[in-house]
């Protein structure tokens, strides 16, 4: 899946280029996923309702680095607080992402701020191993992805702390948090970490 050099996304990070792609799973009434953004590295996350995201090592402002207005501004300080929000219709009750001020579904204005569970599946992936884009230059290979959010709607992010050959579509996700430069906060995703039950009492 090749990205278009110049394209954003809604929330201002540049499409990947330059990389592998798994095909996505077939969904009905679905289209398929798109060019997916180059998001940054995959170190230092912390798993999802985390209070303080660990640092990375940009400094500054850079291609990873959003433009956030006053719209958008709610999203990222929560993202800045451990917490992914979704816009959610009164009208047609239906959750949708990229934030807009309006329902794409309905076209009703009646849409306010919810806050996710942070749980997603995986659509599709691309391991992206050569972008010229700074910081990403340095960062390859990263896994960018397509995660459909439990709540509905469908995310361009990035997978962390899973191997390439461990990805598997529909796969479950949980956010993650990661601080850009300029502290910049964005949601990243990583495998569901597995729960060990107590051992049952005897008698």
């Amino acid at each position: 899946m090749s990205g278009r050099g110049g394209d954003r996304d809604a929330l201002g990070r540049p499409f990947a280029a330059h990389s592998r792609t798994a095909s996505p799973a077939p969904a009905e009434g679905r289209a398929p996923a798109r060019a997916v953004p180059a998001p940054a590295r995959t170190d230092g996350t912390a798993p999802a309702g985390d209070r303080a995201p660990a640092r990375a090592e940009a400094t500054g402002p850079s291609a990873a680095t959003p433009d956030i207005d006053d719209f958008t501004r709610p999203w990222w300080e929560a993202a800045a607080e451990g917490r992914l929000l979704v816009r959610r219709c009164g009208a047609c009750g239906r959750a949708h992402h990229y934030p807009r001020e309006f329902c794409p579904y309905c076209w009703s204005e009646e849409v306010g701020w919810e806050q996710a569970s942070g749980r997603a599946t995986l659509y599709t992936w691309s391991v992206v191993h050569r972008n010229d884009l700074l910081p990403f230059r340095a960062r390859t290979p990263y896994t960018a992805a397509v995660v459909d959010l439990a709540e509905g709607p469908r995310m361009m992010t990035e997978i962390v702390g899973c191997a390439e050959e461990d990805l598997r579509i529909g796969m479950e996700l949980e956010a993650a948090f990661r601080e850009e430069g300029g502290a910049v906060v964005v949601p990243v995703f990583a495998p569901v970490r597995a729960v060990t039950a107590p051992p049952r009492r005897r008698g």
